[in-house]
Order: structure tokens, then sequence, then C-alpha cells
């Protein structure tokens, strides 16, 4: 019988086609074809490999046999993708492992208070608002606007000359003229000169972590008070 080699000798598979009638089926198509209805999909496997491989062993021809280089060959490349399948596989698995083991650790941050760059100043009256002002480089004086919910100026303090780093401050939930105002969502924004410059520094306040998401991106998104949401990856700070 002719050679049905799947290892390369094309010379042999021309020959073998040509030689057989088209309404006849070779042994090896139908082994092809019963592993595809089985799985399917024309996608070959190990077993399905191995049946075809040990269809064409049996019925090649004795005086032109799959040469040894080729069989090696063969197999090496077949193993090599296998593995390759085997380890895609496995890193998503990884993956979504760790995916949900991400959303039940930060699940635990519900309930904390983080620092939230241009976050809300959440006001509750009688009491204060904290906030930090990021100064790397230092500043020679800093001005702290302090906007309602409506976009309306309602405070501005001023400070002297301050070292690198954050400055650390706390609004007295006070207008220009010292009247409480009430509760709510208010903004702060800061100005200062440093170097001979003037420059809007950011202003992180704290806010309470009212739950998390994850995004399709698979990072972690926190909701905190004052209706922002902000990225896990954006938090500065994290107080118990």
């Amino acid at each position: 019988m002719a050679n049905l080699n799947l290892l390369g000798n094309t010379s042999s598979d021309s020959a073998w086609a040509s030689a057989v009638p088209t309404s006849i089926r070779t042994t090896a198509q139908d082994a092809a074809a019963k592993m595809t209805a089985a799985t399917g999909q024309s996608a070959m496997g190990q077993k399905d490999f191995l049946t075809l491989f040990t269809t064409q062993l049996k019925n090649q021809d004795p005086l032109d046999p799959v040469k040894n280089e080729a069989f090696v060959a063969q197999l090496a490349q077949f193993s090599q993708l296998e593995a390759t399948t085997n380890m895609s596989t496995s890193l998503e698995n990884f993956t979504s492992s760790m995916s949900s083991t991400q959303i039940t650790s930060t699940a635990g941050l519900i309930g904390a208070k983080v620092s939230v760059p241009d976050g809300p100043a959440v006001l509750v009256s009688g009491q204060t608002v904290p906030a930090t002002i990021a100064l790397p480089n230092g500043a020679d004086g800093v001005q702290l606007q302090v906007f309602d919910s409506k976009g309306v100026l309602v405070s501005t303090q001023t400070a002297g000359a301050q070292t690198a780093g954050d400055m650390l401050f706390n609004w007295n939930g006070q207008d220009e003229v010292g009247n409480a105002l009430p509760g709510g969502t208010y903004r702060f924004v800061a100005k200062a000169v440093s170097q001979g410059k003037t420059i809007t520094p950011v202003v992180s306040t704290m806010a309470t972590v009212l739950g998390v998401s994850q995004q399709a991106d698979k990072s972690m998104v926190l909701q905190v008070t004052g209706g922002k949401t902000i990225k896990l990856s954006d938090v500065t700070k994290i107080y118990g």
C-alpha cells in the first residue's frame, strides 16, 4: 500500500493521492473523520495525534518507511505545541485566581479611610476636614481655596513658606468671616509659589471607602464618600 506519510514525504503523499480514486476513503481519512466528529472540531489533541500517527505507521509503504529524523521532528513539534497550550491554560487559570483574590482582599478596605488625590472634602457640621497638599520642592507661600458643591468660592486660607513634602492642614468648616458652613461636599484647590513659579499642587482629602468593584481590564476601583470613584492604584495612603 502506498505511503500516507504526514511527516514531510510530499512526493509519496502526492503519488498516493493521485493513485487512489476520490470515491475511496483511506484509513487515515476515516480516522481523521471519526476524531473530528467526536471532538466537534478540527483541532488535534494528543490522543487524536497518536491515533492518526499509529494509523499512518500501520499503512505506510514498507519499501519507503518514515525516516527516523522525520518521526522525531514531528513528535518534538507536537510536544512543544502541547506544552505551549498547557502553559497558556495554566496562566489563564492563575490570572483568574489572582483576580478573585484581589477582589476579596480589596473588599477589606470597605469602611476604611483613604487619601484621595483631588478628592471631595466632606464636611460634617462641627468637625474639621483634614487634607494634604503635595509640595515636592517646598513653597514660598501657599493659598488654599474652598468651593462648595455649586462651585462657589466660600473660603480662602493662606500659609507661609513650606518645606518639601506634604503640607498638612485642617479646614475648620467656616467661611471668610468665620460663619459655620452647612455640612456637605466641598472641594479644595491650592496654589503655591515654588522656585519662582506659580503652581497648582495636588490636594488629597480623606474619604471613607463605601464599595469596591473590578473593571474590564481587571483594575480595582473604589467608591468613596462624596460620590467619587477612584482607582485603587491612585490611593496614596490608607488609614485604619
